[in-house]
């Protein structure tokens, strides 16, 4: 490519640049009124402001010193030459040495950080789904009672249940689960990402030093690791993700068609698709699209693009069988069907009930990058200043810059159009990014050297940065392995060993919830539709809706109409506050409005303690069953295994990081539970406590 042609890309990468910096350094959602902000950016802009000030300052006293007279012993210009050479000479043996340390890494963060247990909701419901894989099943019967066992993101369709996610990602979490250990197939697909990620750098970069260097930010980036370290899907469509571009890559640059290579390639973005449909379609249409382009100009490498093709084509062809067999339609996914077309990227009304608009979608973008700031390196330099300064200094472009240019826009202008704030472990979303930002990172010290020799200002830049890593060695990636580690305490609880050590074994476990969490179950088991579920919990007064599912309940209304019989509920929704009794902050209040005895009652059980059910659906030790608390309507499962013991398992006091504990039951006494609530519910008008009074009840309770 010629200066005069390679002009309007080095544009379109300033361009670029200007646009990243801007979406990671300015507070944009802040000034946007009426929608999301970032809260943390006073904070985040004193820390890059201290933080930069440390490492500059240091990296700045260390050049001015490597240039003096004495201390030249400090600046070795071939410093990383023995490295690079051995990259040079045996790149698979270094890649795989360096796979191997990065999955080490990995499955101590795993086993270490995160007890090997699935921590977020996505998490679970992927290993319910897993499971049932494992066993040969796409889905399971419903249970008679479904209130007792339904989950935020498990479909109830037809007298079956089955995941809201896509086939793929719980798929590779079955083969986990074949293999008796789930919790490493983060890490092992990790592994493999560096060593696919490895054959396409060693392409797209024919520098081995920036080569060498991508590779390493790639595998060890914090960003990276802890993902790897978890169960989500983020970190398998990254692998298939980078297979496929690996292989694209290799048939590139062949003089000749390479149909078997293409078809991997190809194979890497179907496979994708069946994970995470949008991260696929962001990387695989610009492939698709140079497929093309290659063989309208030789006809020869339809030999490459039509093997593609049929790569793409076999993944997606179980993915819409899968997809026929659940949800009924091969176009229909799970989590259209749990939540309706506003599920979908677009800018309307979510399923949530908040309208996504393009402001908003640019609000979140915001909240991305502000967030890869940190999360990405962990440094105290903004982790993305390498990457943007790159991108502005760039002076030659090639094929795979533009390739992964437009697939990362694609990637971020579809997630500018999704209604979901994507954040665990750092800005998820923009997990697909990480090969991006590793090879801008990595030629950050080229640029500067090009752009201003060896003089103090790259020397500067150089030792900033290893003063920028050595304070995220030492302080600041142990600090955030920490806080991980602190979080999710009962998410971490082992419900077979607990159930081990108590004795508990073939026995009927009823997990005691939160108050709210119990009415959207009973919601759910009225047939009322995720998004209404959602507008009625958020909108109206606990103990009104309360007082409303029962009546809904005991009138046999179902579906549209008991919805239509709830709707009057929301006329108040604008008054409700967050729930200032119980220990949910998700329960909403009414002020000033009385609570009857049944509604006392429940929040005085919340204030009592209170745990998650949906962890335990992967409980499975001991031949125990969990299912969860519904009051006086457990009566309905002890009946239907009278010969289990009973238990309760709860925390015994609300005090956060509780674990639960195991409460034997009395069969006997749910029958008397069931009338004493009937002759509350007689009561509910007229004697009920106000919240004035409310408030001295829960005090003391606590």
């Amino acid at each position: 490519m010629t200066e005069r042609s390679a002009a309007p890309f080095r544009a379109r990468f300033v361009l670029a640049a200007l646009v990243i910096a801007c979406l990671a350094f300015l507070p944009i959602a802040n000034w946007i009124p009426g929608g999301a902000s970032a809260p943390g950016y006073a904070q985040n802009g004193t820390d890059w402001i201290y933080g930069s000030a440390i490492a500059i300052g240091a990296g700045l006293i260390l050049a001015i010193s490597s240039t003096s007279r004495g201390l030249k012993w400090l600046w070795h210009n071939d410093a990383m030459a023995r490295p690079i050479a051995l990259f040079t000479r045996r790149p698979l043996a270094v890649s795989i040495g360096t796979a191997v340390v990065a999955f080490a890494a990995y499955a101590l963060i795993a086993r270490l950080v995160f007890a090997a247990h699935p921590l977020l909701i996505d998490e679970i419901v992927q290993m319910v789904q897993a499971n049932m894989l494992a066993h040969g099943h796409l889905s399971m019967p419903v249970a008679a009672h479904p209130e007792f066992f339904s989950g935020i993101n498990i479909v109830d369709s037809n007298g079956r249940y089955f995941a809201q996610f896509p086939i793929g990602g719980p798929a590779m979490l079955a083969i986990g689960v074949l293999l008796h250990a789930p919790w490493l197939v983060g890490p092992v697909f990790g592994a493999i990402t560096v060593l696919a990620f490895s054959v396409y750098v060693r392409i797209a970069e024919p520098r081995p030093g920036i080569a060498l260097g991508a590779l390493l930010l790639l595998a060890f980036a914090p960003f990276t690791a802890f993902m790897a370290g978890s169960y989500m899907n983020h970190v398998t469509v990254l692998t298939w993700l980078v297979i496929a571009m690996a292989a694209l890559a290799k048939v590139m640059t062949s003089e000749t068609p390479r149909p078997w290579v293409a078809l991997l390639s190809g194979l890497g973005f179907g496979i994708a698709a069946t994970i995470r449909p949008s991260d696929a379609v962001a990387f695989a249409l610009p492939a698709g699209a140079w497929y093309l382009w290659r063989a309208l100009r030789t006809p020869a490498r339809w030999r490459d693009a039509l093997p593609a093709a049929l790569g793409v084509a076999l993944p997606l062809a179980v993915l819409l069988w899968a997809n026929a067999r659940t949800t009924g339609s091969p176009l229909l996914f799970g989590y259209e069907l749990l939540w309706g077309k506003s599920h979908a990227i677009g800018f309307h009304t979510s399923p949530l009930g908040f309208s996504h608009t393009p402001l908003r979608g640019l609000e979140l973008l915001n909240d991305y990058f502000l967030r890869l700031q940190t999360f990405f390196l962990e440094t105290p330099l903004p982790s993305l200043v390498p990457a943007i300064a790159t991108l502005a200094l760039t002076r030659k472009v090639n094929r795979f810059d533009r390739y992964l240019l437009a697939s990362s826009a694609l990637l971020v202008g579809l997630y500018w159009a999704y209604w979901h704030n994507g954040f665990y472990l750092g800005p998820r979303f923009m997990y697909p990014l990480l090969p991006v930002l590793a090879i801008f990172s990595a030629r950050f010290f080229s640029s500067m050297r090009e752009r201003f020799g060896d003089a103090r200002a790259y020397r500067t830049a150089v030792y900033a940065s290893l003063c920028a890593l050595a304070m995220a060695l030492v302080m600041l990636v142990p600090l955030r392995a920490a806080e991980y580690a602190s979080q999710y305490p009962t998410m971490k609880w082992n419900a077979n060993a607990a159930a081990e050590s108590a004795g508990v074994r073939h026995a009927l476990v009823f997990v005691r919830e939160s108050w709210g969490a119990r009415m959207v179950a009973r919601l759910w088991a009225l047939g009322v539709t995720r998004p209404q579920t959602e507008l009625l919990y958020n909108h109206v007064d606990a103990c009104r809706l309360d007082l409303g599912i029962t009546k809904a309940e005991q009138n046999g209304l179902r579906g549209a109409a008991a919805f239509a019989a709830l709707q009057p509920l929301l006329a108040d929704s604008a008054r409700t506050i967050i729930s200032p009794y119980s220990p949910d902050p998700s329960e909403r209040a009414l002020p000033n409005t009385p609570y009857a005895p049944g509604c006392v009652a429940n929040v005085q059980e919340d204030n009592a303690g209170f745990t998650l059910f949906l962890p335990l659906l992967l409980a499975h030790g001991g031949d125990n069953i969990y299912a969860r608390d519904l009051g006086a309507r457990d009566t309905l499962l002890m009946n239907r295994y009278p010969d289990r013991r009973v238990y309760l398992l709860r925390p015994a006091t609300s005090k956060m990081g509780d674990l639960p504990r195991f409460y034997p039951m009395s069969r006997d006494s749910l029958p008397d539970l069931a009338r004493s609530q009937g002759t509350r519910r007689s009561i509910q008008a007229g004697s009920a406590p106000s919240f004035g009074r409310m408030s001295t009840i829960t005090m003391a309770g606590r």
